[in-house]
């Protein structure tokens, strides 16, 4: 798993990269948010493009991030999910957590102006 951050607009952009598993994959997240917490940079969409595969350990993982940023009054969004971890976010019920996106651009401007500034 890799982590390539862009800000976009006043937004952190997460681009992961590989699989979001238990372990490495996970902690690196846990990692990177746990950053951007401590930044004060709450407002961020992580786009899924290249991730083929979540198992139980990501997702959990996803959702920490989620709340750690809803804590602070951020928010976190996901982007370009693939069908396979899209219906694992069905499955779970947890589609009804994340807002999800099918661009990055929609996810983009699902975010106020003035966060967006």
């Amino acid at each position: 798993m890799q982590i390539n951050e862009r800000n976009l607009a006043g937004l952190t952009i997460l681009d992961l990269s590989g699989r979001l598993t238990i372990g490495d994959g996970a902690q690196l997240l846990k990692d990177k948010s746990e950053s951007l917490v401590f930044q004060k940079r709450n407002q961020v969409i992580v786009n899924l493009a290249d991730v083929p595969y979540i198992d139980s350990g990501g997702l959990g993982q996803l959702v920490a991030c989620y709340n750690s940023f809803a804590r602070t009054g951020g928010r976190l969004t996901l982007a370009n999910l693939n069908a396979r971890n899209h219906d694992l976010l069905s499955i779970t019920k947890l589609v009804s957590v994340f807002q999800t996106f099918e661009t990055e651009e929609a996810a983009v401007e699902s975010y106020p102006a003035a966060v967006r500034a």
